[in-house]
């Protein structure tokens, strides 16, 4: 789909998208991909909109890192990345032979299971082996590359490692900042990168720079619970709105 074939009307409702996406991640320092992408995919082609969110989420992801350096726990990182690897090389097959609306379907489905996991699923509360960075890293390489939404999976990792919130917020963004720099490099191999992606990120930086920075002033006045509804509730809509498109 050719995306000079789009007016002014999809690009507003795109930055829009981008925006709310981003002051989410600047307040739970995730979250941005499960809500920008089945959003996007509403208008936007599947080999656009994966790849623009996870650039962006590349680049939040180095600003937030850098930040909080000394919080990284690298010893939970380094057991992710060879799984992770392995399920990013699965996702270009997919990509690759699988019908795009069928991967649409597929996305609202992951979407809205995981919305009804965060509205009702409970945080662990003992620690929990580092054997399950097995399954964390594989699903995330293979969900995140292909869909852009493989945070879910390194998130619950990171819950069942029990890190406190400062090192969970430092931890998880260099692990995306690894891990968005894979998933770029597969896309590029692997012939993704348009000139027409290029334009869409060259735009869509400072919404992401601005969401970004008013979420993170504001995320000590949101009550968490009520954050964690707002965004589940959010995600079922976007889902089903996936499913009915």
């Amino acid at each position: 789909m050719d995306m000079e074939a789009f007016g002014l009307a999809q690009y507003i409702y795109a930055f829009i998208v981008l925006a709310v996406a981003y002051f989410v991640r600047g307040i739970a320092g995730f979250g941005s991909g499960l809500i920008a992408i089945p959003l996007l995919l509403i208008w936007f082609p599947l080999l656009v909109a994966v790849p623009l969110v996870v650039a962006l989420d590349y680049l939040a992801s180095a600003s937030q890192g850098i930040k909080d350096k000394k919080a990284i726990q690298w010893h939970e990182i380094w057991p992710l990345l060879p799984f992770a690897l392995i399920g990013m090389a699965a996702a270009i097959f997919l990509l690759k032979t699988i019908d795009a609306q069928l991967l649409l379907k597929a996305v609202a489905v992951f979407i809205i299971l995981y919305a009804l996991y965060s509205l009702i699923g409970k945080n662990p509360q003992s620690v929990h082996s580092r054997w399950w960075a097995i399954p964390a890293g594989s699903l995330g390489g293979l969900i995140g590359t292909t869909f852009g939404t493989g945070g879910p999976f390194y998130v619950v990792y990171l819950q069942m490692r029990k890190l406190d919130k400062t090192q969970f917020r430092a931890t998880f963004a260099t692990l995306f900042l690894l891990d968005g720099a894979n998933r770029l490099a597969v896309y590029l191999f692997s012939g993704i990168l348009t000139t027409q992606f290029l334009k869409m990120l060259a735009m869509g930086l400072p919404v992401m720079m601005i969401g970004i920075y008013l979420g993170g002033r504001a995320h000590t006045s949101i009550s968490q619970d009520h954050f964690r509804h707002g965004i589940g509730i959010l995600l079922i809509c976007s889902g089903i709105a996936l499913l009915i498109r």
